[in-house]
């Protein structure tokens, strides 16, 4: 195994050598719960570029333009949401996540999280944290003849891999089936599964649409939950840099309109402060692991076939020679002089490297973007205060695990631009 602490290395790995680091360790307890269709965790191979291909097709930067205005709908309902928020930011945050995702993947509008299709998928994402853990797929790389058991001889986690195999085998179905039904009668909405069974090549078979379709989601919804709590919490715990970020919102936009996507060249600070949430508390901390298809020499390091490469995205994030005062949060970072921005978004290390780049990443970047940017025009996000009126003070605790996200914090929500607000309630038809 291979931890890469650097970015030069693994641009120079991962991106400019990317024939021979672009495949994947093998989990065996994602085939046996039933994952196999998982494109992130796909050998590289024909496959996975069927699986590539169809989200090109579909999530590239210029297709995503279509997706402008179900963007600003579901960024709308975030803020009112927010707005009534009592408890815990997973499920206003995860409501939009997953709202927006359905929408756009399989052409669901009007679905609550409360959705069969969202229960479901939730539960197998649940199952499959537990699963595909290394510990526990190590056991059946040790013993390979485990594999071979019925699933009654497990217990504990190992048991959940029958249920999972159920679930799976209903998600890559049911919702699918039911574009498809609508394809039929000229009922179906545009959405990722409408545009590939109209536009997917003879060689694109309906198992691997499912699964991309499948994947769109479950690939999705933890990462961009996680993106939107971070970018709460750090506005909470930062508050001249969200004045300033609301500020140049004010300055662009009109203050009884709502940002759209079209006043994003003008808001290069609002672009630098998402930048900087995923720098600060990058979702997936060690990254996805890649594996070698070839010998490999670097720096004097011999590399062998079927090494595993890991890029250790918060070592990255914390490189001080990069972001000084690493664990401090500010956007300037990447900013030049002139106030203009360094790096495009979508070549940001948490999205991965190489031929291994996350395929979604600029409806992931659109949706964040529209987001933050119709909270801050909106909302005002400050401590909570208790029976004293003292505020409650936030500490920036963050869950272990593949995707990481903040432990539940207080906090409240005030309107910050009545005269916004009051055009979003008209809009809405909310009173």
């Amino acid at each position: 195994m291979i931890i890469i602490n650097s970015e030069s290395i693994a641009r120079e790995l991962l991106d400019k050598r990317s024939a021979i680091y672009s495949d994947r360790p093998v989990i065996p307890t994602n085939e046996i719960a039933g994952l196999d269709f998982n494109t992130v965790l796909l050998p590289y191979g024909e496959t996975l570029r069927q699986h590539r291909k169809i989200f090109h097709q579909v999530l590239r930067a210029e297709a995503s333009v279509s997706y402008h205005e179900m963007y600003s709908r579901h960024a709308n309902e975030l803020v009112f949401n927010l707005l009534n928020a009592t408890g815990d930011l997973q499920k206003p945050t995860q409501e939009y996540t997953a709202s927006l995702i359905m929408a756009v993947t399989y052409g669901h509008t009007d679905r609550g999280i409360q959705d069969p299709f969202l229960t479901r998928a939730q539960e197998l994402l649940d199952i499959a944290r537990h699963l595909l853990s290394p510990e526990r797929a190590a056991m059946f790389t040790a013993f390979p003849f485990l594999k071979k058991l019925p699933v009654w001889c497990f217990r504990g986690a190992y048991a959940l891999m029958g249920r999972s195999r159920e679930l799976c085998q209903q998600l890559l179905n049911e919702p699918f089936n039911e574009v498809k039904a609508q394809m039929a009668n000229g009922t179906a909405s545009q959405s990722l599964v409408a545009d590939f069974l109209g536009q997917a090549d003879d060689d694109a078979d309906e198992n691997t649409m499912k699964a991309v379709a499948l994947m769109g989601y479950i690939g999705g919804i933890d990462t961009s939950t996680s993106t939107l709590q971070i970018f709460l919490m750090a506005m909470i715990l930062y508050p001249d840099v969200q004045a300033r970020a609301r500020a140049e919102i004010n300055q662009v936009v009109m203050h009884d309109k709502m940002p759209s996507i079209d006043d994003r060249p003008s808001l290069p600070y609002l672009d630098a402060v998402l930048r900087e949430v995923l720098r600060w508390h990058p979702p997936i901390p060690l990254g996805m692991a890649h594996a070698t298809t070839n010998d490999d020499v670097y720096g004097g390091y011999f590399i062998p076939k079927g090494t595993v490469v890991m890029v250790n995205q918060w070592a990255l994030s914390r490189d001080e020679d990069i972001f000084p005062d690493a664990s401090r949060f500010d956007p300037t970072r990447h900013l030049t002089a002139d106030g203009q921005l360094k790096d495009p978004f979508v070549n940001h290390f948490a999205f991965g490297h190489g031929r291994r780049v996350c395929p979604g990443r600029w409806f992931a970047e659109n949706s964040l973007w529209t987001a933050t940017a119709a909270i801050l025009a909106v909302l005002r996000i400050d401590h909570a205060r208790d029976s004293n009126g003292d505020r409650i003070e936030v500490k920036p605790e963050i869950t272990t695990g593949m995707v990481i996200r903040p432990q539940p914090f207080r906090y409240s929500f005030e309107i910050a631009n009545p005269k916004r607000e009051g055009h979003l309630r008209a809009m809405m038809n909310v009173k």
